[in-house]
């Protein structure tokens, strides 16, 4: 098993209430510099635990083996010879998918992702918590503001110094810092990398190469756009990008906690955008999460899509949006027959129908939307 996901996620946490017989974290430079230096010492080593396994296969769990993937093929040979189980982490999957030569395990492998708390798992204390601190979990159980705040600035810099740097991924880590922060305050829009490029005043495709960095490191979601259309010809096909957490994101754009409504507003979008996110990667069925805009008319913020059905979401910073807040839903429905019903998630209390084909939905009800096409 390969389990990815953005640092304190909780996946040495949680890879530790497995129990397992060995765990070895390349975090920690003497065990990375060891391996590093004798790959094959991990084969020797799980041999040896054989006969005191008294049958069962030693459970082993290699955490962040990003940083020494020449181990993999270590893996590989003891899982053919049934020697041990594995459990693999990762929080950055460039040298996994990118890295000439690295062995990705074909048929051996099941991959599977840690995002930060989703609401299924933990209702914030109030929803301006969730858009400014995010859900990492050590962050966002915090109780102190000026620790969360304090543990958001350092989140940013570790990415900065452990992931980039340590990975040698750029050149230049200052530009890239002020990459970071454009980034940052970019997310959630359409994608334009000749905009932040001039900002750089470097070419657009090194900006999309650092996008391909963030996406990755696990830090950036790319969203990509429903393109396919029988009646427009003019339909976004530039991605969004969103931070996998709003309190790194804010961090990252060295934002402050107090921040105008119709900011509150754009941040919902993107907490519903990755709520939605999430919630696809946990149901059943092969979800994707896209979004739709035709530059000259109407827009969805997301689209939630299976194979035989699609739910268009819209996304309003209200307690009681209108009907009229449903017209380029209702344009959605008529033009897209896979879609039978469309939603509005906002602040109501409680469900209330808006449209003939549109109901208003909580917030806190993210989670049963994606379930609803499985």
């Amino acid at each position: 098993m390969l389990l990815l996901g953005p640092r304190q996620t909780g996946k040495t946490t949680l890879v530790e209430r497995l129990e397992p017989d060995v765990l070895l974290n390349f975090l920690r430079p003497e065990v990375r510099q060891r391996y590093e230096r004798a790959p094959h010492l991990l084969g020797a080593e799980v041999e040896a635990l054989a006969p005191r396994s008294r049958g069962r296969r030693p459970l082993v769990v290699l955490d962040e083996v990003q940083r020494v993937p020449d181990l993999l093929n270590v893996v590989q040979d003891l899982v053919d010879r049934r020697l041990a189980r594995f459990v693999l982490t990762g929080s950055s999957a460039r040298k996994l998918r990118r890295g000439g030569g690295v062995n990705l395990l074909p048929g051996r492998l099941l991959p599977l992702r840690l995002d930060p708390l989703s609401l299924a798992e933990h209702l914030p204390a109030t929803l301006e918590a969730a858009l400014l601190d995010g859900s990492l979990p050590g962050i966002a159980l915090e109780a102190d503001a000026a620790t969360r705040e304090e543990d958001l600035r350092a989140y940013t810099t570790l990415y900065l110094e452990e992931e980039v740097r340590a990975e040698a991924l750029v050149r230049n880590l200052g530009r890239f810092s002020r990459f970071l922060q454009l980034a940052a305050l970019e997310a959630g829009n359409i994608s334009h990398f000749r905009g932040i490029a001039q900002e750089l005043g470097v070419p657009h495709t090194t900006v999309a190469g650092y996008y391909e960095i963030l996406e990755d490191c696990l830090i950036a979601e790319r969203i990509d756009a429903l393109s396919q259309s029988r009646t427009r010809k003019k339909l976004t096909k530039s991605p969004r990008y969103l931070f996998f957490d709003l309190g790194v994101r804010r961090a990252a754009a060295e934002e402050g906690r107090y921040v105008r409504a119709s900011v509150l507003g754009a941040l919902f979008e993107q907490f519903v955008g990755l709520e939605l996110l999430r919630a696809t990667r946990q149901a059943a069925g092969g979800l994707r999460l896209r979004f739709w805009r035709d530059p000259d008319g109407p827009e969805v913020d997301w689209i939630v899509e299976a194979d035989d059905r699609w739910l268009p979401v819209e996304v309003k910073w209200s307690h009681a949006p209108a009907e009229r807040d449903t017209r380029h839903l209702q344009t959605f429905l008529d033009e897209y027959p896979k879609a039978r019903d469309g939603v509005v998630v906002c602040r109501t209390p409680r469900r209330f129908k808006l449209a003939p084909r549109v109901t208003a939905v909580p917030w806190q009800e993210i989670p049963m939307l994606a379930e609803s096409l499985t």
